[in-house]
């Protein structure tokens, strides 16, 4: 989409606005079908989406009708995310040749890449944007550069402090990106996309110095409250937010650099060139890196397992209600009475209580207990039968659960392939959250390179665990062709990983040419091993 250059500051405002309700209306059944996903890990799962597009409760169809829940979809989503939380390798960069400049540029630039992971708090980060991803298919990181962050280097003439600036990576959920086609499949292959979400007008103004109305964050779509609904509640600020529109177009013919229009409510914060060379071969792209959970082909959103488990989760509720209402009638039992022979409204209320005297008109039949038997056998064959079926749309089975199937494999090598096949359902997760993390990477170093002018130093935890200090400016970033450290081993348990370890040391892997460790690889191997507190009692060489 081509914008007019010719355009006032109100038309580019109502252009965005008019642009911003095309494309949510366009994708309003993904993000009911996001919602009612939400829902049903959340617990609410008596609810529906009508034919009109809207989500609404799911009523009783009579009064005694049980309505409990019986939430198997979160503890899937907590088995899946405790097993995606294993991809955390270390990221590091290649250098472009063998020369020594290129070598140290590409250590300089993993020094960058380990700070950002260990003060940057990179690992909740992702592990945020997985768990959107994983309940609603898709989720985003946003990548800036943040000028008011970082240390003070100095002050202005006004008096204000100066800072040197960093870089700042953010989780962000389906529910605030709009893509302009639904139908391209990556991000990479969008023409352009509208970051949509609420902010508070004081934050507007500390960003750009514009005061913007504010109005209550019940007259916002609820889609776009998200966790901002209940930090406004929490601070008694829900009538002070202003919807914050960020549309970003690629470059094109028109517009060389691209271009980033800014709106909040009815006021233009910004509008020129994307801010960022992050892209390929010194171009200006999107910050953001896309990641998903199943790819859906001709879509751009993914899908998520939770889809798939909700007609499971609905007829399990319903069988588990069911049988819990037959025993209810099998332990309570049900009356028979002749009309006109008992107070009918009093059996009702009260009940058969022990000890009760029931008082029936004479010549007339006694009430009479009905017999109901045990249990239909189909309800617990039905409930065993759903159970199964939860284990292999989730692809999250125990081994504990199918315990009979290999109860003739006694073999650790056995053992582990039936273990490696358990996992290999996760394996088109872990490998869009791997290709994020070196996206993020390369992002990341080419801020660096775009913003820091300035020699500024930076602390990082070295191979060794010593604390390193190293000084740089970003025309010393010259490589970001980043990998993954331990790239094999990222789907290994501790105990896998450990007795890898174990292996390779009776191989000699870790021994000098007289088959002696060195003090180097005991303390690396301690550290491994995840005992790296007792290097200290290693004797020297």
């Amino acid at each position: 989409m081509e914008q007019n250059k010719n355009l006032t500051e109100e038309d580019l405002c109502n252009e965005l606005q008019r642009q911003f309700a095309e494309l949510r209306n366009g994708r309003k059944k993904l993000e009911r079908t996001w919602q009612l996903n939400v829902n049903f890990v959340n617990g609410d799962q008596y609810c529906r989406i009508t034919d009109s597009g809207d989500i609404s409760p799911v009523e009783r169809e009579y009064g005694w009708e049980q309505r409990r829940v019986f939430n198997h979809v979160a503890p899937i989503i907590d088995t899946r995310l405790s097993k995606l939380s294993r991809i955390r390798p270390a990221l590091s960069v290649r250098p472009a040749s063998e020369e020594q400049t290129d070598m140290n540029a590409a250590r300089l630039s993993s020094a960058i890449l380990s700070a950002l992971q260990q003060e940057g708090d990179l690992d909740a980060v992702i592990s945020q944007a997985t768990m959107w991803s994983e309940i609603c298919g898709t989720s985003f990181y946003k990548i800036i550069w943040q000028g008011e962050a970082g240390r003070v280097i100095g002050i202005t003439e006004e008096g204000k402090k100066l800072r040197e600036g960093k870089v700042n990576v953010a989780a962000v959920s389906p529910f605030e990106i709009y893509p302009f086609s639904l139908s391209v499949e990556n991000l990479e292959g969008q023409q352009g996309l509208i970051h949509a979400r609420l902010v508070p007008v004081q934050q507007v103004f500390n960003a750009y110095g514009v005061k913007c109305e504010g109005k209550p964050i019940s007259e916002f779509p609820p889609a776009l409250c998200g966790v901002e609904c209940n930090s406004a509640e929490n601070s008694g600020e829900e009538n002070n937010f202003v919807l914050l529109l960020e549309r970003y177009v690629r470059p094109s013919k028109t517009y060389p650099e691209g271009r980033l229009t800014v709106t909040a409510g009815d006021k233009l914060l910004y509008n020129g060139e994307l801010p960022y060379v992050n892209g390929d071969n010194g171009t200006r792209d999107f910050p953001f890196v896309m990641q998903t959970s199943v790819p859906v082909p001709g879509s751009f959103f993914g899908r998520s397992v939770v889809d798939r488990l909700i007609p499971v989760q609905r007829a399990f509720n319903a069988v588990k209600n069911r049988k819990h209402e037959y025993l209810n009638r099998i332990s309570m039992g049900c009356v028979a009475v002749e009309d006109g022979s008992v107070d009918v409204d009093e059996l009702t209320e009260e009940g058969l209580a022990p000890g009760k005297v029931i008082v029936y008109r004479q010549g007339g039949n006694p009430p009479e207990m009905l017999t109901l038997g045990n249990v239909p056998e189909e309800f617990w064959k039905e409930e065993e039968s759903l159970l199964t079926e939860f284990t292999k749309i989730s692809g999250t089975g125990e081994l504990s659960d199918n315990a009979d199937s290999f109860a003739g494999i006694t073999s650790a090598t056995g053992l582990q392939l039936i273990i490696e096949q358990d996992d290999a359902r996760l394996n088109v997760a872990y490998q869009s959250v791997k290709r994020a993390l070196k996206a993020i990477g390369r992002q990341v170093l080419r801020l660096y390179k775009q913003f820091a002018s300035e020699i500024r130093l930076l602390r990082y935890a070295g191979a060794d665990g010593k604390s390193n200090l190293v000084s740089f400016k970003g025309s010393d970033i010259s490589s970001d062709d980043v990998v993954l450290d331990a790239d094999t081993d990222m789907n290994m348990t501790p105990a896998q990983k450990r007795t890898v370890i174990f292996e390779l040391m009776e191989k000699g892997l870790f021994s000098d040419g007289e088959g002696k460790m060195t003090q180097s690889a005991k303390k690396r191997v301690l550290e491994l091993l995840g005992y790296s507190s007792l290097e200290d009692v290693i004797p020297g060489d």
